[in-house]
C-alpha cells in the first residue's frame, strides 16, 4: 500500500515559500500592500497555519503507516500525536532525535492555538527550517510502499 501524501507535499511547498518570502521582510518594515497590511504579518500568518496544517497531516497519514505494527487499524487510529511520534520511532520510522524534534513542534503548536499572538508565532517561526526539513523525511517515509 502507498500513502497519498500529495496534500502534505503541497502544503510543505506552500510552508517552504511563504517562509522564504517572510525571510524577505522584516517586522519593523513599513512595506505594504494597497490594503495597508504589512507583508510581514501576512507571510507570519501564512507561515504558522501552514505549520499546524502539516504538523496535523503529517501525524495523520502517520498513524496509518503505522498499522501494519498495531494489533488493529482502530488501535492506530486511536493513538494521540505524540504516541503516534513515539511508535514510529520505535519502529524505526523515524529517529529518537526527530520524534523529540516532533513532540518539541506539537508543543509550539499547542502555544500558538491556544495563545496566539506575536511571541507564540515567533515561536514557531524559530523552528520552521528545521520543521520543513523533517516534514519532507516525513513524507519520504510515507511514500514508501508498505504491506497493510
Amino acid at each position: 500500500m502507498k500513502l497519498n501524501t500529495d496534500y502534505l507535499t503541497r502544503s510543505i511547498n506552500a510552508l517552504e515559500s511563504a517562509y522564504n518570502h517572510l525571510s524577505r521582510q522584516t517586522p519593523d518594515e513599513e512595506v505594504a500592500d494597497l490594503s495597508g497590511i504589512v507583508l510581514y504579518d501576512i507571510f507570519r500568518a501564512a507561515c504558522v497555519k501552514e505549520f499546524e496544517i502539516i504538523l496535523e497531516q503529517c501525524g495523520s497519514i502517520l498513524r496509518k503507516r503505522l498499522r501494519p505494527y498495531m494489533a488493529s487499524n482502530r488501535q492506530a487510529d486511536r493513538l494521540t500525536f505524540n504516541n503516534t511520534f513515539r511508535r514510529s520511532a520505535k519502529h524505526g520510522l523515524i529517529t529518537v532525535e526527530a520524534c523529540e524534534r516532533w513532540l518539541g513542534y506539537r508543543e509550539i503548536r499547542n502555544d500558538t492555538a491556544h495563545h496566539y499572538g506575536a511571541n507564540y508565532a515567533e515561536a514557531a517561526l524559530g523552528v520552521l527550517s528545521g520543521f520543513i526539513e523533517d516534514a519532507k523525511h516525513i513524507v519520504e517515509v510515507l511514500a514508501t510502499p508498505f504491506d497493510e
